[in-house]
């Protein structure tokens, strides 16, 4: 029974982090794409997952909800923090704080 408990926990554990990448190479589209359509420079080409938790989606349905954070730049000197949130595959937030425009 032990081996099937430790089979269905290491099954788990690689649908996560496979599921994790591809979350992870969404959230890089979504970064790229957010610092384009603001006019900023999108900084080391990076995400990176901060939070992983649960939410419930618009039909109450459980799923993994994961926060992103990334540097942008408006002039190319500067770095601002910004971050997004996935829940599954749906961008559900974001936030890129403000900056003077140049």
């Amino acid at each position: 029974m032990a081996e099937w408990a430790l089979l269905a926990i290491l099954i788990a554990g690689a649908w996560f982090w496979m599921d994790s990448v591809a979350k992870r190479e969404t959230a890089l589209k979504i970064g790229r794409q957010l610092a384009e359509r603001c006019h900023l420079q999108f900084l080391d080409e990076t995400v990176a997952c901060s939070r992983v938790g649960f939410a419930r989606d618009g039909n109450g349905r459980m799923q993994v909800q994961r926060t992103y954070t990334f540097d942008v730049s408006s002039q190319g000197i500067e770095r601002m923090a910004c971050h997004l949130q996935l829940r599954g595959a749906q961008l559900v937030a974001w936030h890129i704080p403000p900056y003077a425009a140049q």
